[in-house]
């Protein structure tokens, strides 16, 4: 006659085994390991597309366009594309317009576009660049 234990009964009962909790401790190496991983490759395709911009200056042209002055800062041989738009007293988008630049070896790049607008413009500003 074998005398079992409380946790050996519970074990039996509810079938827990060596073999399951072997199982666990692989399986949560597994996905630890491939969490890890995960967070590196996005932490470096995060940074390699970082743009920085900045509007530095703008010139209401007419009634119907906006001349916009900015500068982007990306790593080198990326090309770009940016949102460049003007703005009324109101902050409401009055034109705007999607340019793209090719690649360059340098890393801070100025540009100036001019916007066509459907109403007066009482700013321009560089909305976003992105690396293509």
């Amino acid at each position: 006659m074998t005398t079992q234990t409380t946790q050996q009964k519970l074990d039996e009962r509810y079938g827990r085994t060596a073999r399951s909790r072997r199982f666990w401790a692989v399986f949560s190496v597994v996905g630890v390991t491939a969490m890890v991983v995960v967070v590196g490759w996005l932490a470096l395709t995060g940074t390699a597309g970082d743009t920085d911009t900045s509007t530095t200056a703008y010139e209401l042209v007419d009634d119907h366009s906006v001349n916009v002055t900015f500068q982007v800062t990306v790593v080198p041989g990326s090309a770009l594309a940016c949102v460049v738009e003007a703005q009324d007293s109101d902050h409401a988008v009055v034109g705007w317009r999607v340019v793209q630049y090719p690649a360059a070896e340098v890393t801070t790049r100025s540009f100036t576009e001019t916007v066509p607008t459907v109403g007066t413009a009482d700013t321009g500003l560089v909305d976003s660049c992105w690396v293509p």
